[in-house]
């Protein structure tokens, strides 16, 4: 906790407790949350990456509390993103999608996020599960800066990680998955901690992330 009076380093806010926080979560208190108990911890549940990658690939062009606002309407519209399910929509389901105000009504991300769901099966079927594929990119802590500032973070929109991820992810037939796409999954989903030095969440993704087994082959 920081004292009223005491001033942040720039990029955070506080609460009405003190408790300081990145300030990109300062909107609504769903946004905070999500970045209280989401953003930046280790994920290897399949469903919950796939759920990212799709929803970051809506995201494009839009803010992100957009989307979150949105994420239940999204979770009922696409199986709760389970891919099998997902795998098996036709034109009928684009159609019903395209219409359903519930979500982000693009044709070409409907139609990006059917045609992602038949390459996690592929992904899958050589990898053994889509955790498996995403955490061999976790970068190492030689490539992280050893403080992040928001002056650092400013720089973060990609990584050589998210950048081979997406090359490769592109190379077998994914869409919506450009390198700053990419890096922003990374984000979320624990591969890279970038909670701000100060941010009371910073400490505890780097605890999560101690506890956590990746799923390597």
């Amino acid at each position: 906790m920081t004292h009223a009076n005491t001033p942040l380093p720039d990029g955070l806010f506080a609460d009405d407790t003190g408790c300081p926080r990145c300030t990109w979560c300062q909107a609504t208190p769903l946004y905070r949350h999500y970045h209280d108990s989401e953003w930046g911890f280790p994920v290897a549940d399949d469903r919950r990456l796939f759920e990212k990658i799709c929803l970051e690939g809506f995201q494009s062009g839009l803010s992100w509390l957009t989307i979150l606002n949105k994420r239940e309407g999204f979770r009922a519209a696409f199986a709760h993103f389970d891919a099998e399910k997902i795998a098996a929509f036709g034109a009928a389901d684009v159609e019903r999608l395209v219409q359903d105000a519930a979500i982000v009504r693009h044709r070409g991300k409907i139609e990006s996020t059917i045609n992602n769901a038949r390459r996690v099966l592929e992904l899958r079927a050589e990898f053994g599960s889509l955790a498996h594929y995403v955490w061999r990119y976790e970068p190492t802590a030689a490539d992280r800066p050893a403080r992040l500032t928001r002056e650092v973070a400013r720089t973060l929109a990609t990584s050589p990680a998210s950048i081979a991820m997406s090359k490769d992810l592109k190379k077998r037939g994914w869409s919506f998955v450009g390198p700053t796409t990419v890096y922003a999954f990374m984000q979320a989903m624990g591969l890279v901690n970038d909670h701000l030095e100060g941010c009371h969440v910073r400490e505890q993704a780097w605890q999560a992330r101690a506890a956590f087994t990746p799923p390597l082959v």
